[in-house]
């Protein structure tokens, strides 16, 4: 262990970590530029099999840089997208990144970082970074901006530079120690611990985005609004902002074990999507598009006597035809992700001569993220952390993830050595209560061979 971890670990003063030395290497989740091409034609692109775990090098850090200790992080699908290769390799990122030069040139390496979440330490600053100094909690916002790019200052998800820290660029969080902007730190929430804390930002406030936010559905009071994958990583906090905005959470989900996870965080109406014919292999044709979507209308209008006003859809090729299908007429079809596949078919009628629309969405801007992590320090929003995985297990981790047998946030342990560390205020923890603190932690993973 090097004297800065020891030093941390330790509890060491702002001027101590100051006086420590960062370490030449630290351990982290990598991919390797070699590996590129080892899933060929193969069916089950294994991530166990491409995410390696060792020592990388300390980058130099540029003056609006920030080095940070991580002490916790979480598996998001675009760790399985990066370590699958799919749909292009990262690295190709991270080549047009380097071909900028100067401080961009750091990321072309034959390797990459992974990981778009963190909680941890400031441990080392910039020469012209104003707002941290080391010792400050902190939390890591997923997109990294250009400042100096004028959309920038509208809308930072708008700037063509505008990049995902882990996926599109080097040195993410999945590791001891990771490099980040200062524009990409917000205050930890101090009553949560290192491992809740670090599976919130990326699927939080892309959610918040999606539906609270003045770039996406809006939603209001009232507002019914049907979320599919209510369980996952984005769904469950969408199914928090919904009912916290006093509107009507309809989930689908795919096993009744998760139905009952969803009935657990108060979800208004529960649908397996089982029960409506949706699973199996059979084929997703338009007809039996509108079947389903057919059927998944009824099932909705017995609960709540309406069609949806807004569907949340981050599930893709599989769903996206039903939902512009079955959202009401004028309604919103908000889409992100595409876990199931990015080529997406539905029939045009139904969106033209019914007035609904579809909006793109993408991560949120960093005050977007701010107003998401203002809810969790004032106890409105929940993790929903599952389970926990130390670093070494982190490909089994993400196979969790990849194979969708999770519920929630797969967490990952960096250097906390061990679980509940990280509260700096127990009173707001204790008053807020550790059943809504973590509605999902009793929930274990659907585990099959």
């Amino acid at each position: 262990m090097d004297s800065l971890t020891e030093a941390l670990l330790e509890g060491a003063s702002p001027e101590e970590l100051e006086r420590q030395t960062l370490p030449a290497e630290y351990l982290a989740a990598h991919l390797r530029a070699e590996d590129v091409g080892m899933f060929g034609k193969v069916e089950d692109k294994d991530v166990r099999k491409s995410l390696h775990v060792g020592n990388v090098e300390m980058p130099e850090i540029a003056p609006d840089e920030v080095v940070v200790a991580v002490m916790a992080s979480s598996i998001n699908y675009n760790t399985v997208w990066s370590a699958t290769f799919e749909p292009v390799p990262t690295f190709e990122f991270l080549k047009r990144y380097g071909r900028q030069g100067g401080y961009a040139a750091r990321h072309d390496l034959p390797y990459q970082v992974v990981g778009s979440d963190a909680a941890g330490v400031v441990v080392r600053v910039g020469a012209g970074v104003r707002r941290w100094r080391p010792g400050d909690h902190v939390v890591v916002s997923c997109v990294q901006v250009d400042e100096q790019e004028p959309a920038t200052h509208a809308d930072a998800m708008l700037g063509a530079e505008q990049r995902i820290w882990g996926y599109e660029t080097n040195f993410g969080g999945l590791a001891h120690f990771t490099v980040v902007r200062a524009s990409q730190l917000l205050p930890k929430p101090p009553h949560l611990t290192w491992e809740e804390s670090a599976a919130n930002l990326l699927t939080a406030a892309t959610s918040y985005r999606m539906l609270v936010g003045e770039n996406g559905a809006r939603i209001k009071q009232g507002d019914v609004v049907l979320i599919w994958g209510a369980t996952g990583g984005l769904g469950a906090f969408a199914v928090q902002l919904v009912k916290n905005a006093g509107g009507i959470a309809v989930g689908v989900v795919s096993s009744e074990r998760k139905a009952e996870t969803l009935r657990r965080l108060g979800c208004d109406v529960v649908i397996n999507r089982n029960e409506i014919g949706l699973g199996g292999d059979d084929p997703l044709t338009p007809q039996r598009t509108i079947e389903l979507g057919k059927r998944l209308g009824r099932a909705i209008r017995a609960e709540v006597g309406e069609d949806p006003h807004v569907v949340f859809d981050y599930i893709g090729a599989a769903t996206f035809g039903i939902s512009v299908f079955v959202v009401r007429r004028g309604g919103v079809v908000v889409t992100c992700g595409s876990s199931t596949g990015y080529q997406h078919q539905f029939d045009n009628r139904y969106l033209w001569m019914n007035l609904k629309r579809i909006v793109g969405s993408h991560a949120a801007n960093l005050h977007e993220q701010a107003e998401c992590n203002r809810l969790f320090r004032l106890g409105h929003l929940s993790p929903i952390l599952s389970e926990v995985y130390p670093l070494q297990d982190v490909a089994e981790a993400a196979r969790l993830v990849q194979t969708n047998r999770h519920t929630g946030k797969v967490g990952v342990l960096c250097l906390a050595p061990e679980e509940g560390l990280g509260v700096t205020d127990p009173e707001l923890r204790s008053k807020i209560g550790e059943a809504r603190l973590n509605p999902l932690r009793s929930v274990s993973p659907e585990r099959v061979a």
